[in-house]
């Protein structure tokens, strides 16, 4: 019967959830934790969230996400990727597993990002889809992603992301999500940062994206975050166990299906 249930969430909410139906896994749990306010972040979880953010990296880091979406109805989201930057740009490979034995997706997602100025990055990625449903046949499906960015001062970053902008059509003749996003993340002052996006799928109504980011000490920072259609909430925290090494938690509180924890971390090789 739990199974049966999870099924039916995956299938007829599957459009309007992260992780679900081809879309990107979340930003780590940094931007679960921030509402998924993500367009403008500039680390390896850019990789999920918008590409042209990899162009900023600095060196070699790997990530890795888990996530349990609503807890007792064992959907299960895992994802990781690895970005390398060089003299032409930024080469990153993202992985993601959504779902339950009668209905799971996987995605292997293949990207590229650089800067054209000190001002202006791009990034794009191109996503191969596995959508399998127990008792039919799996699908193969290909589709891509892209994004900008601007650094329009020192505090203040602007970005664009656009995602499976061609209809794709899956089983039972869906299509896949087409998502446009447009936001910001500005640096308040050295210990708070603030995000801001909003989100539109062409099948469903304008999202709104906020989140917070306060450096409470230097290896300790709270995150909060809250955004629309649907109505959640979030909190989490993000710790440096080293300079190599950073661990985030955090929890969305879904106002019909209850709380998704989430957990990432983060490796980046030495300069």
């Amino acid at each position: 019967m739990k199974k049966a249930i999870s099924l039916f969430f995956a299938l007829v909410f599957g459009g309007q959830l992260y992780a679900q139906s081809g879309l990107p896994a979340i930003a780590g749990a940094r931007g679960a934790a921030m509402g998924n306010a993500t367009v403008g972040f500039q680390d390896i979880n850019s990789i999920f969230a918008n590409q042209a953010g990899l162009a900023h990296l600095k060196r070699s880091a790997f990530t890795a996400i888990a996530e349990n979406r609503f807890v007792g109805f064992d959907l299960r989201s895992v994802a990781a990727a690895a970005a390398i930057p060089g003299p032409a740009g930024t080469f990153g490979l993202a992985l993601q597993y959504f779902g339950i034995e009668e209905y799971n997706e996987q995605k292997v997602g293949l990207a590229y990002a650089r800067k054209l100025s000190d001002r202006i990055a791009i990034g794009a990625q191109i996503d191969f889809l596995r959508l399998q449903v127990q008792d039919f046949n799996s699908q193969n499906l290909v589709t891509f992603e892209a994004g900008l960015q601007s650094q329009v001062s020192k505090q203040l970053t602007l970005g664009v992301y656009l995602y499976s902008p061609a209809r794709v059509t899956t089983v039972g003749g869906e299509s896949l999500p087409t998502i446009f996003k447009l936001g910001g993340f500005y640096r308040a002052s050295s210990k708070l940062r603030l995000a801001l996006e909003v989100e539109k799928d062409l099948d469903f109504p304008a999202e709104i994206h906020l989140g917070l980011e306060y450096q409470i000490i230097e290896a300790l920072a709270i995150r909060l975050g809250t955004q629309t259609q649907p109505n959640e909430v979030s909190l989490g925290f993000g710790y440096l166990v080293q300079e190599q090494v950073q661990l985030d938690v955090a929890a969305t509180y879904h106002e019909i299906l209850g709380i998704t924890p989430s957990f990432s971390a983060t490796y980046q090789w030495n300069k």
